[in-house]
Parts: C-alpha cells; sequence; structure tokens
C-alpha cells in the first residue's frame, strides 16, 4: 500500500514537473513587432484608425505596432495578404466592404472573409448622411417627395459599385419609393463636385466629408441612415424620421486576424482593443475622425458580419449588381 501510494505521488509529481515545464516553454506572445495592415493609402480614414490604435496597443502588447499601407481594390489587397499571413504577428484593419461586401459581390476575390480572417473587434460604426445640393429642400420629408417627382431624372453618385455608398442608396430607394439613375465616380471627392454643380442630385457620404460641406454652406444634409440619432452628427435627422421605414446602415471598421492566429491571442487583443478604445483621450480622438466607438467581443464582431453580409446580399441579388 505504502509502494502504491509512493508510486502515485511519483507519478503524479512527474507529471506535474512536465506540465509546469510545458507552461513555461511557451514562448512568450507577440515575441516580435505586429504588423498592422491597412487596405488604404496614408491619411486615409482607416489609416487614422489604425494610427490611433497603435500607440497605446503597442504599450499593452510590449511590442512595437507597425501600420502597413497597402492600398488598392478597395482594401481587398492588403485583407487578403492578411488572410494568407502564418506569422501570428499580422493584423488588418479593415472597412465592412472587405469583410461583409467583397466575397458576394465578385467571387473571384481572393479570399473569404467567413473562414479565412478571424473576427477580433468592431472598432467604430458612423451613419452615412444622405445629402444634396444646397437648393434642395431641407425638410427630410419634402427632399423624398420631390425625388419621387423627380423619378429616374434624378441621379445619385458613388465612389464606385458595390461600395457601401451604392448598395446603401439601392436600399433607401425601395424602402422610399424613388428611383435615382447611379452615375458611379473614382471617388467621393469627385461626387462632391458633381452634387455642387448639381450633376447629381444626391449622395451617401461619410459625415466627416459630409459635414465639412454642410456647414460650409456648399451641400445640405437630408438625413442618417443609423437607426437613431449618431452622436457623430446629432444635429442631424434619421431618414427614418423623414419616412424611410427600417433602415440601418452604417459604415464601419474592425480589426481582424488570419484563421491561424490562436484564439487565445485573439481573445487577448480583442480584450485590450475594448480597453483601449473606451479610453476618453482614445475615444474623443476617433470621435474626431467621425466615428463612434464601439469596441466588442470577436463574437460581437462575428454577428455583425453575418448580419451585414445577409443584408448587403440581399441588395445586391436582388439589383443584380456585379463588380466591374
Amino acid at each position: 500500500m505504502f509502494q502504491l501510494r509512493r508510486r502515485f505521488t511519483i507519478t503524479a509529481t512527474i507529471a506535474l514537473a512536465c506540465a509546469t515545464s510545458s507552461v513555461f516553454a511557451q514562448p512568450a506572445w507577440p515575441s516580435q513587432p505586429i504588423k498592422l495592415v491597412v487596405g488604404f493609402p496614408a491619411g486615409s480614414s482607416p489609416d487614422l484608425m489604425a494610427r490611433t490604435l497603435a500607440e497605446p496597443l503597442a504599450q499593452a502588447l510590449g511590442q512595437p505596432v507597425v501600420v502597413e499601407n497597402r492600398a488598392g481594390a478597395g482594401g481587398n489587397i492588403a485583407a487578403a495578404s492578411v488572410a494568407r499571413a502564418t506569422d501570428d504577428h499580422t493584423l488588418g484593419l479593415m472597412i465592412n466592404g472587405n469583410l461583409t461586401i467583397a466575397k458576394i459581390l465578385n467571387p473571384a476575390t481572393p479570399y473569404d472573409p467567413l473562414t479565412d480572417l478571424t473576427p477580433v473587434s468592431l472598432i467604430a460604426v458612423a451613419p452615412l448622411v444622405l445629402t444634396a445640393p444646397p437648393s434642395a429642400p431641407g425638410d427630410g420629408a419634402a427632399f423624398l417627395a420631390a425625388a419621387r417627382q423627380g423619378g429616374d431624372r434624378w441621379n445619385y453618385g458613388t465612389p464606385g459599385v458595390g461600395t457601401v455608398a451604392h448598395l446603401g442608396m439601392e436600399l433607401i430607394k425601395s424602402r422610399a419609393g424613388i428611383s435615382p439613375v447611379h452615375v458611379p465616380y473614382p471617388g467621393n471627392p469627385q461626387v462632391i463636385t458633381a452634387m455642387i454643380s448639381e450633376q447629381v442630385q444626391m449622395a451617401l457620404l461619410p459625415p466627416g466629408l459630409a459635414m465639412a460641406q454642410v456647414r460650409g454652406g456648399k451641400l445640405r444634409a437630408i438625413g442618417v441612415t443609423s437607426a437613431g440619432r449618431s452622436s457623430v452628427v446629432p444635429e442631424v435627422p434619421t431618414l427614418t424620421e423623414a419616412g424611410v421605414p427600417n433602415l440601418q446602415l452604417e459604415i464601419w471598421n474592425a480589426v481582424a486576424a488570419p484563421n491561424s492566429l490562436p484564439k487565445v491571442h485573439v481573445k487577448r487583443l480583442s480584450a485590450l482593443l475594448v480597453e483601449i478604445v473606451r479610453r476618453p483621450e482614445v475615444r474623443e480622438k476617433i470621435l474626431a475622425q467621425g466615428w463612434q466607438v464601439t469596441g466588442t467581443s470577436p463574437e460581437g464582431l462575428a454577428n455583425r458580419i453575418r448580419t451585414d453580409t445577409a443584408a448587403m446580399s440581399d441588395v445586391i441579388v436582388k439589383n443584380g449588381i456585379q463588380a466591374r
């Protein structure tokens, strides 16, 4: 009996030693600088967001966080590079187009956001602002009534086929009973110029761009696309208040990782990002960039991806929208 007890004690001690040894043998993470890939050029909204997060995240992780810009294809080149990364030290700061629309719009997209990328955290959201030339009626309901009368003689501008602005306008058209014709431009600066000169009668713009023109008297804000009034532009009523039912459309950005990144690191990153974006000084920086802080768990971002993918897929299929 004594020998059995002694043998059990020795075995348990060896097992505990092995377990302890294996824990301490695991390399610390991160063991090298983190690369935060952005699919848009320096100075763009996603780039500014990434740089806002980089310094506090580096301090929390004890390793530098280097922002790398890989612009092109609406952010999809960068997203594909993140999906292919296997170094456990690459992350992506992505927009909702990369995580919800890309694969539906173009099946040839070289990554699948649902299987090749792991959600980390939804960082911030913002509504789009339906804007119009200054000569347009200021009241939302009156503007939509004029748009119904204008029929297909009215146009709306976007920064391209398949963008959130394009899909959002098609959603508004179906909900509001209006029928303006889509006119794509190379980017939002050209859309704004076309609207000021009344070549197009409306467009959905990010709040930062829209309100700079509205406050300068060059454009008129008709309404925002969020379900309720946004803290980003609290003075602008919702389109729901103007009579567009069941509308909730937001642009957002999020941090995602390659699917190969161990879940323990994903959870740690998510918790750190949630804490960072809720710091008053970081929240104020993000609000100044035209965004409302969210900060979610990986599951929260995954749910948002699924919900928005379903909504955008419905718009794409019903309108036969294809990438060009």
